[in-house]
């Protein structure tokens, strides 16, 4: 009995452009220094007017975040009442 070497073809995955995963910016415009104080809501809502397709991630006070830079990612560093206390930037 031959054995027959049958090579395993496995589907080639598909790719989608970039901009599925990391949607092309709708603005220059990396921080935002005057939402400080603002409760995060509404700064929330004010970068999502600027940039539709921002991802936004809230941060609690001594909350440990991780160290990638993201460019659709903004993260927004509130105090215990859920204002602003730093300015949000992207990454």
């Amino acid at each position: 009995m031959a054995e027959e070497n049958h090579e395993t073809k496995l589907p080639q995955q598909q790719f989608a452009p970039e901009s599925t995963f990391f949607p092309p910016r709708t603005t220059l415009k990396t921080t935002w220094p005057e939402l400080v104080g603002l409760p995060a809501e509404e700064a929330e809502r004010k970068i999502k007017e600027e940039m539709p397709e921002a991802l936004i991630q809230v941060v609690p006070p001594d909350c440990l975040v991780t160290m990638e830079f993201i460019e659709s990612r903004v993260r927004l560093y509130v105090d215990s009442s859920g204002k602003i206390v730093n300015p949000p930037i992207i990454g």
